[in-house]
């Protein structure tokens, strides 16, 4: 029988806005959906009192976990399903606001001679269309790093990238529309989620979703929206419509390098109370058989 593995992404939002209570619920509700690797954004304060708020959460989530730059970003992981192979502290580049955590995971039930794999929790910049793709370019160098067997053959690492984008996907069949500008009441943040056109008009920013796309990922929502086995439920918003902010939009998204695809066996969204967070969870699937094999390097040559 073959084991599933499953990985989330939540961006967990102020990380319960200090408030213990919130923290704890957010806990709870991960730990309730069993993950394997749990990509986390806005983890504000868990690094103060020596990492007091952050070793609660590895605790209660059962996993371990590092804890990026100034609490933006975090990866947590089953240490009896993965191990670390390398850590990106300081191989993330200098250009992101809120800084990456990136790990270089072993998949334990592989063999200690298959291929690690790169998984990367980020969140985009906010308030500037130039600076998330930026960061979206930097980004895509974890779908670009090159390993090399015991056997001395090469290859490229497969990686996971998930997190809060703040921009919208590239507009596609059954996926939510991209908003009218016209219609976010909020100017400040009109201009934070658009950029200028060659004519000079302000258009919603899909920029980032075009490089990933570019760089050969694959939005894991749009392909298993569309697989043939898929569920069309896969492109739900990921954040909620606001009078003064737009509508429905999917703006935390999770993006894979293409021969994982094979291992996904599901993906969907897992709505919040707003009470908790105004970001939903992004559940991934992965058959833990097919993952041996795409990361068998025989098989990834």
């Amino acid at each position: 029988m073959s084991t599933p593995l499953t990985v989330v992404c939540w961006n967990f939002e102020n990380n319960g806005k200090g408030r213990p209570d919130l923290r704890a619920a957010g806990a709870d509700l991960l730990r309730r959906l069993a993950p394997d690797i749990a990509l986390r954004q806005e983890l504000w304060d868990a690094d103060a009192h020596g990492h007091k708020i952050f070793n609660e959460q590895t605790r209660a989530l059962g996993l371990q976990g590092v804890l990026g730059a100034e609490s933006c970003t975090a990866v947590f992981y089953n240490p009896a399903k993965f191990s670390v192979v390398r850590g990106w502290a300081q191989g993330r580049g200098p250009h992101f606001v809120l800084p990456p955590t990136a790990l270089t995971l072993r998949y334990e039930d592989a063999g200690p001679d298959s291929l690690p794999f790169n998984a990367v929790s980020y969140h985009l910049n906010y308030a500037s269309a130039e600076q998330r793709l930026l960061e979206a370019e930097w980004l895509t160098t974890w779908a670009d790093k090159g390993w090399t067997t015991p056997g001395r053959s090469h290859h490229t690492l497969p990686a996971i990238l998930a997190g809060d984008n703040n921009s919208y996907p590239t507009s596609s069949p059954g996926d939510l529309p991209l908003p009218d500008l016209n219609t976010v009441k909020n100017e400040p943040h009109r201009l934070h989620r658009s950029y200028a056109g060659p004519s000079g008009a302000r258009l919603p920013d899909t920029r980032p979703d075009t490089a990933f796309r570019t760089a050969g990922l694959k939005d894991a929502a749009l392909y298993w929206a569309t697989a043939p086995h898929g569920d069309p439920s896969a492109l739900s918003r990921t954040v909620n419509a606001s009078h003064t902010h737009g509508p429905d939009s999917r703006v935390d998204r999770a993006y894979l390098t293409p021969e994982l695809l094979a291992a996904l066996t599901g993906f969907e969204v897992i709505e919040v109370d707003e009470a908790l967070s105004d970001h939903h969870i992004l559940r991934l699937t992965l058959n833990g058989d097919l993952l041996s094999d795409v990361l068998a390097p025989s098989m990834s040559a």
